[in-house]
């Protein structure tokens, strides 16, 4: 498995833990490395995208729901929801990442952590978004 591919699974571990427990990011953080280990790598592109998501949490939010039609952040399971979250920091955030590889990473973890659907939903979710972000002019603010 890849440094990156790794540094998400790690990401979307302390994202959900951070969503069912609301500690402190740096607290989630901090719990998660007292109970497991990982290359440095991972450790700092982990650190980097859970606290971009969170710190652009309520932009990020409000993207998913814009293009979640009938499907509420509540609605969605905390999987999914913290998934898409990941997935839309690094689409707007991470320049560095393409597009493409910042979908299917998203769509991967889907299939490995979510449920039977949870691919094709947040692939449907994020199909739209990123049409929506590049029929904006690319203009990725978030506000």
């Amino acid at each position: 498995m890849g440094t990156r591919r790794k540094a998400r699974e790690i990401a979307l571990q302390v994202l959900f833990q951070l969503d069912v427990s609301q500690v402190d990011v740096y607290e989630g953080i901090d719990l998660f490395w007292d109970n497991f280990d990982a290359p440095e790598s991972a450790r700092d592109f982990s650190t980097h995208l859970i606290v971009g998501t969170i710190d652009n949490l309520d932009g990020i939010d409000n993207l998913i729901k814009s293009c979640s039609e009938n499907w509420s952040l509540d609605r969605m399971s905390k999987v999914d929801r913290n998934i898409l979250r990941l997935a839309v920091y690094e689409l707007v955030f991470c320049r560095d990442i393409p597009p493409k590889v910042a979908l299917n990473e998203a769509i991967d973890l889907g299939k490995e952590y979510g449920s039977e659907n949870s691919g094709s939903f947040i692939n449907g979710i994020l199909d739209a978004l990123y049409a929506k972000l590049r029929r904006d002019d690319n203009d990725y603010s978030i506000g």
